[in-house]
């Protein structure tokens, strides 16, 4: 295949969008002494909802990570999912995304990190001046898991899923860790970093957010920048099931309702026109992706919405779609 995607106009629009959000302040803190990663505490947020301080030696941090208990006796299986790129304190999923009220009655358990921030849940080179030491790929899949898996008498059985950023890194560590999660669900994402759009895309993320992606993979073209790339990776989701997701960027009915009903008129509608540019942009990258898949005939669930946005309320109307291909994956009872 062809590493060479032209960078569409609706493609400029996304990055120019990412390029005007503010960057961090100051980096995560980081803690020398921090060698071994454990619990170091676990606090009862509400029924069936936990919020656990991990100290990771990857990091020399503490991540904050919430966990949803599933409906009926465990063991259960479990589903990791993945916040966007303002990685916040506590996982937008739960603030905005109403994940919590969706998986109430689910026989899942679902356990959400959070600080992520621009970091595409990756293993970087270096440590960043902005974004601080990030080690999320061994976070994810080797520290975490141990900890949590063994806490909740999970059944074995993982998906992992995500929206915008984490929907890449969802498809990314799915890719790099084959026959680990059975399925993986991108929801409004990019899967390419080796070809001229999805160089571009990566580097904006990172960079609107403070960061150097130089300190990501290296310089874009190195070696881990194709290492990263889920179209040049496909074949590796042989015999995952996979789920896409986007829609075209026209808000919905909710969405001019959601503005019109703003404080600040004027911001809410430049905050719909971003959320406008950046679905259209990974509407445009999930059909790349989408196309790829098809001609390696591995098989894909894809959903296109007529309408929806780059923004939370769209993103939740997703997650049903979502959790009806993930469900059968997991030996779950059909949620159709």
């Amino acid at each position: 295949m062809s590493l060479r995607a032209p960078i569409t106009a609706t493609a400029m629009a996304l990055i120019a969008v990412l390029a005007s959000v503010p960057a961090l302040a100051d980096p995560p803190p980081i803690d020398p002494a921090m060698t071994r990663t454990g619990t170091i505490s676990i606090e009862t947020v509400g029924p069936r909802h936990e919020r656990f301080a991990v100290a990771s030696a990857a990091m020399r941090r503490v991540i904050t990570v919430d966990v949803l208990r599933g409906s009926g006796s465990g063991p259960r299986p479990l589903l990791y999912l993945l916040d966007g790129v303002d990685g916040e304190a506590v996982s937008g999923w739960l603030t905005k995304g109403r994940a919590a009220e969706f998986f109430a009655d689910k026989p899942v358990d679902v356990v959400l990190t959070s600080g992520g921030t621009g970091s595409m849940y990756s293993d970087w080179m270096r440590r960043d001046a902005t974004l601080g030491l990030n080690r999320w790929e061994t976070f994810l899949t080797d520290e975490l898991p141990p900890i949590i898996e063994s806490y909740l008498k999970t059944d074995g059985r993982r998906a992992i899923a995500g929206v915008s950023m984490g929907a890449q890194a969802a498809m990314m560590l799915a890719q790099r860790y084959p026959g680990w999660f059975r399925a993986v669900a991108g929801m409004s994402g990019c899967y390419s970093t080796a070809d001229d759009l999805g160089r571009a895309v990566t580097t904006i993320t990172v960079a609107s957010r403070g960061g150097n992606v130089d300190n990501l993979w290296g310089p874009p073209g190195s070696p881990e920048w194709r290492a990263h790339d889920s179209l040049l990776g496909a074949t590796q989701l042989r015999g995952t099931t996979i789920y896409l997701s986007a829609a075209s960027g026209l808000p919905t009915d909710a969405d001019l309702v959601a503005v019109s009903h703003s404080s600040d008129l004027v911001e809410a509608l430049k905050t719909a026109g971003g959320g406008l540019a950046l679905e259209a942009g990974a509407r445009s990258c999930t059909e790349r992706f989408a196309t790829r898949l098809a001609e390696l005939d591995i098989p894909a669930t894809v959903d296109y919405a007529p309408t929806g946005m780059h923004t939370w309320p769209d993103f939740e109307a997703q997650l049903p779609r979502a959790w009806r291909v993930l469900a059968p994956a997991l030996g779950l009872p059909d949620p159709h």
